[in-house]
């Protein structure tokens, strides 16, 4: 960075009024706090306002944004260099990056370099290389967490800086699932959530994202499933009697409701469901496919992962154009796919979790979510993620597989309902939200009647 590369925000730049809100707010709690805002909002461009100010204000001098994937580093680099910052990504060849760190961070505390950028991963962040260098960051550093929520575990809270006092912490989701004890220190470390909490209803009436139909499509389990089903459903009511008090922080419970919702998430009749509506759209372009990470049944003894089944019904037997995007896509191919999606040369990209965490691929106008969760984080992500704005998009449309449980005897039926409960919320208040809410909402009706949760 050169003398006169100095952070600035860009000309064309207004933010939107949540967005200054929230920059007043971080300053007025004294250079510390959590960003609470809806997946698609501007976390990004708001932070990166909160750096360009303290440097106007402060002077500061150094600036790490650390996030959970490498194609975050890149899109953060994106936007940074927006905003005048000149970022080192440190994620690959430690060689290189160390170098140029030490470098600039000499070029620094010498007075040649007013200010210094750098972006890495969470894996980089814990490394010996990264750890030996951030001692000699200049007090005047901020400290930024991307999908905060990730940094709540043992290993990576540890190796959060101490030294550096000016934090800032983004997600739609800080509270961990399961983990409260991860989510105080989260925010022990970063600050508390501020206002405004920018919900997705608000986002969606300040235009931060665009409006959208809702599709809910019941699935019910094959026989095979169903029997898993109440095997996996029986323990965790055993279990639960056992503990049922702390039962959020029960391993036991948690590997069972973890076992059972990868079996919601891959089941086989999805497929079905898959093919009877993609017959009706084959001219549509723009479609997201979110699949779970697990296998689906098949009349064969190989049983092939949702993700590799998807592709295969949509491209070889619809001839739906197609490509697979996921955490082990190359940098290079990723952008080189999205370019392709946009175009419409490609129909649709079908995906598996690294559209988690804050991937940008704003030209998703479909979405048909293959892959439930019971975890508020992704349930949110995973809708929300289709719903950022785009040239020409004035509204997205969403399908949305919702495995049916089967029917349970007495003795577990109570625990069904319990567990059922709070994932039927969230998918109502997504049908509320939607601009046929009507119809989305008589559709979960089904699901309300057939377990006596009328009262949501």
């Amino acid at each position: 960075m050169t003398d006169n590369c100095i952070p600035q925000i860009p000309p064309s730049l207004h933010l939107r009024a949540y967005q200054q809100q929230a920059v007043n707010n971080w300053f007025a709690n004294r250079g510390r706090g959590t960003l609470k805002m809806a997946t698609g909002s501007g976390k990004t461009i708001t932070a990166l306002a909160i750096a360009t100010e303290l440097y106007q204000k402060i002077g500061l001098q150094a600036l790490i944004i650390v996030c959970p994937y490498r194609h975050l580093v890149t899109q953060w680099a994106k936007e940074a260099e927006k905003f005048n910052f000149n970022p080192i990504l440190a994620f690959e060849s430690v060689q290189y990056w160390q170098r140029q760190l030490s470098n600039e961070l000499y070029q620094l505390r010498a007075g040649y370099q007013p200010f210094l950028t750098i972006i890495t991963t969470n894996s980089t962040l814990i490394s010996e290389g990264f750890q030996s260098q951030i001692r000699y960051f200049p007090e005047k550093t901020l400290m930024v967490g991307d999908e905060a929520h990730n940094l709540g575990s043992p290993r990576l809270e540890e190796s959060l800086p101490r030294n550096i006092g000016l934090r800032l912490a983004l997600s739609a989701t800080p509270e961990r699932h399961f983990d409260d004890s991860g989510t105080d220190a989260i925010l022990n470390y970063f600050g508390p959530v501020l206002q405004p909490e920018l919900t997705l209803a608000e986002a969606i009436r300040q235009g931060a994202l665009v409006r959208y139909l809702y599709y809910p499509i019941l699935v019910e389990l094959t026989e095979a499933e169903s029997r898993a089903y109440h095997r996996l459903t029986t323990r965790i009511g055993w279990a639960l009697m056992e503990d049922n008090k702390n039962w959020e922080n029960n391993e036991t419970i948690t590997a069972l409701l973890i076992q059972r919702s990868r079996l919601i998430a891959s089941a086989t009749n999805k497929l079905d469901a898959l093919r009877q509506l993609m017959k009706t759209r084959l001219q549509t372009t723009h479609t997201l496919f979110y699949c779970g990470d697990g296998s689906v049944e098949t009349l064969e003894d190989y049983s092939p992962r949702q993700l590799e089944a998807t592709v295969e019904l949509l491209g070889s037997e619809l001839g739906y154009r197609v490509n697979t995007y996921t955490a082990e896509t190359p940098l290079i191919e990723r952008e080189k796919l999205r370019q392709q999606f946009e175009q419409g040369e490609l129909q649709g990209l079908v995906a598996i979790r690294c559209l988690d965490e804050g991937v940008d691929i704003p030209a998703i106008q479909n979405a048909v979510i293959l892959a439930s969760s019971c975890n508020p984080r992704q349930f949110i992500q995973r809708r929300g993620r289709i719903l950022r704005p785009h040239p020409g998009k004035e509204r997205a449309t969403l399908f949305d597989m919702i495995v049916l449980p089967p029917d349970l005897e007495r003795n577990t039926l109570e625990v069904e309902r319990n567990l059922l409960r709070k994932e039927l919320k969230r998918f109502l208040e997504f049908a509320n939200l939607a601009d046929n809410a009507g119809e989305a909402r008589l559709k979960l009706l089904q699901l309300q009647k057939r377990y006596g949760l009328l009262d949501l």
